[in-house]
């Protein structure tokens, strides 16, 4: 199989994945309790223009002609009007998209930039007091969430030190802490995967009869160990890019910051559904996108499996 059929093959995988995930959102969010018409009907609304705003919005179709009408207008781009503002729902998530977008991808670069060298550092030199302080690096990180490591953030370098300022949005200042808070705890399984993976490739028969072949040992490692180290880590890039998004959500609260996971939450608290569903799928198509690039990384660096 040639690299582009296992691209088209992986490409034609996500279409059943993502209706399947469309049909959860849509259920997820049809099956929340609330009537999202009790924030449009004025207050004494009658049963008349209940059902009249019902009619309107087209909740009084069948389940399945909502969801087939949602999905249609979705698959062209339309994501319908927000109850609450009676916006274009697309409009107000685009808006808030940037701020986002800003500093989970900088989440994601600290991530690796940890992860990468700390792994290779604790495979080299295992047993030594740099591996000893990684590991026990790794294991603080794991052990608590994201919002902890913001609230320490926040309570060091904003209040105690005032290097920067603990909430709000515009600078390169302002990304830092949050970006450092969705980093740090991702940074510690990647630091570990990659650790255990390196140890592994360096107990492989070919870096031994490269070594035997009289290669120098820093060839070795960065040409021929890490490529194959890297794998593993590869496999996590999906995982750590629906962690990073989902996280990043808690992490705007804390931040206060007007992005994507504001707007969630604002939607949810005023029962704007339409807002609620487009956000949720926007972020399930995200992560599936994410896992599809790592196929497609997987191809790139390691050949053999374009024809698994």
């Amino acid at each position: 199989m040639s690299f582009h059929s296992y691209i088209a093959r992986r490409t034609l995988g996500l279409v059943p994945k993502l209706l399947l995930s469309s049909v959860i959102v849509f259920g997820i969010v049809q099956l929340t309790p609330g009537d999202p018409i009790s924030t449009l009907a004025p207050a004494r609304a009658s049963e008349a223009q209940l059902a009249e705003l019902r009619a309107q919005w087209r909740l009084d179709q069948p389940v399945y002609m909502q969801y087939f009408a949602w999905l249609v207008n979705m698959l062209q781009g339309d994501f319908g009007i927000s109850t609450a503002t009676r916006r274009p729902v697309l409009d107000m998530i685009m808006l808030r998209v940037p701020l986002s977008l800003r500093f989970s991808a900088l989440a994601l670069v600290i991530s690796y930039g940890i992860a990468v060298p700390f792994g290779i550092l604790g495979a080299l030199k295992q047993h030594t007091a740099w591996d000893y302080l990684s590991m026990g690096f790794v294991l603080l990180a794991v052990s608590f969430p994201s919002f902890w490591f913001a609230i320490i953030l926040i309570l060091v370098f904003a209040i105690e030190l005032q290097w920067v300022s603990a909430v709000g949005f515009g600078t390169i200042g302002l990304l830092v802490l949050p970006a450092l808070a969705l980093g740090l705890r991702g940074s510690a399984i990647e630091t570990r995967v990659m650790r255990s993976s390196m140890i592994e490739t360096l107990n492989e028969k070919f870096i031994t009869a490269s070594r035997a072949h009289g290669l120098p040992e820093r060839s070795i490692v960065f040409k021929h160990a890490v490529r194959n180290a890297l794998i593993p880590i590869i496999t996590l890039f999906g995982l750590r890019v629906g962690y990073i998004l989902a996280s990043g959500l808690v992490i705007e609260i804390v931040f206060n910051r007007p992005g994507v996971g504001h707007l969630l939450v604002d939607s949810i608290f005023k029962r704007d559904y339409p807002v609620v569903r487009a956000i949720l799928m926007i972020l399930v198509t995200t992560i599936m996108l994410g896992n599809f690039l790592a196929d497609i990384l997987y191809g790139l660096v390691d050949p053999r499996i374009r024809y698994e």
